[in-house]
């Protein structure tokens, strides 16, 4: 069997025929010799795989002390993201883990 990966640039050779024979030929312009049958095969595995999906009450966001202003629980989850241009500072965000508020930090 030829060697499918170029031995000058390590690419994929293809199957080309050139002057009616079969070659293996590289996009860098190196062909190999005459290939008695140069082609490339592909097969697809069907991998079943489950995808499990997370509860929605299984959190993984840091906790913080903060009164929540709907239900007055202490305890939060917060998160920052990034609202507006680069240059300016991140919001802060809280939901609380007893009535699921959420609400920005005005700090």
């Amino acid at each position: 069997m030829a060697t499918m990966f170029c031995p000058k640039c390590g690419s994929l050779l293809k199957p080309k025929t050139d002057k009616k024979k079969k070659v293996l030929a590289c996009s860098c312009g190196y062909t190999s010799k005459d290939v008695e049958s140069a082609e490339i095969k592909e097969s697809v595995s069907n991998n079943d795989k489950k995808v499990s999906v997370v509860d929605e009450d299984h959190n993984v966001l840091p906790e913080t002390e903060a009164k929540c202003p709907e239900c007055g629980n202490d305890k939060a989850y917060y998160w920052t993201q990034q609202m507006r241009a680069g240059d300016e500072p991140e919001t802060k965000f809280l939901k609380c883990k007893k009535c699921k508020h959420t609400w920005r930090d005005s700090n």
